[in-house]
């Protein structure tokens, strides 16, 4: 695996049970490399993210994600893999019972962390880094959309990760937050975090042009724009 490419796919086939999704699907992600994955519903996007995170056993193929290889990929290595990347849903997920501050520190003791005043100040960090530092008594209904995926967004850089995996983060946003969302996850990859985003909203792709692959008739191809 090169020094520079988080994600390596090789001839990897993916599957859901044992239907074949994607065939012979070749993919480099690099540090700091900003990728759109498009397609129809059900083309295999979110398919291929939840390989990439081990949600979904590889069957087929070589693939190196973050240091680890998912050929080999045990069930008690999945939360290690989990903590090498972010992961940003369409949805938020965040917990309703607890405050922000509350969600975040829950994931920081969930994946290991022990020192009160570290975990402290993480929060504070990432928080800032997404512009929501004000918000951490906040519990997740009084927030709007586009607060609530910002904070999701803190959550994914909790722990430094190589990657972030981001399955439509802006599905459930109005045009305007979208725009914000997507600014915020830009300026995350120029500092060095590799994004892979699944999204069917073609028009941020213009505004935001990165490089785009297509998943189309089982297969994973590089897009250019007439053809989005």
């Amino acid at each position: 695996m090169s020094d520079t490419n988080i994600v390596e796919l090789k001839d990897v086939a993916i599957y859901q049970k044992d239907h074949l999704v994607l065939n012979d699907v070749n993919l480099e992600v690099q540090e700091g490399q900003f990728i759109y994955l498009i397609g129809q519903t059900g083309s295999g996007k979110s398919s291929l993210l939840k390989t990439l995170y081990g949600d979904l056993p590889l069957k087929t193929g070589n693939a190196q994600i973050c240091g680890f290889d998912l050929n080999k990929l045990i069930e008690q290595e999945i939360p290690f893999l989990r903590r090498k990347m972010g992961i940003v849903f369409q949805d938020f997920q965040l917990l309703t019972d607890r405050n922000v501050h509350d969600n975040l520190l829950f994931v920081l003791k969930a994946t290991g962390w022990k020192e009160k005043d570290k975990m402290t100040a993480k929060i504070n960090d990432v928080l800032q880094k997404v512009g929501m530092n004000t918000k951490g008594f906040k519990m997740p209904f009084e927030l709007s959309g586009g607060e609530q995926q910002r904070i999701a967004i803190a959550r994914a850089l909790l722990n430094d990760p190589k990657l972030i995996l981001a399955d439509e983060p802006t599905g459930n946003l109005d045009p305007g937050t979208s725009e914000e969302i997507m600014m915020l996850l830009s300026e995350i990859s120029k500092g060095g975090q590799a994004i892979l985003m699944a999204t069917h909203d073609y028009s941020l792709i213009l505004k935001f042009p990165n490089q785009t692959l297509k998943c189309e008739d089982g297969k994973v191809f590089m897009a250019v724009q007439r053809s989005l």
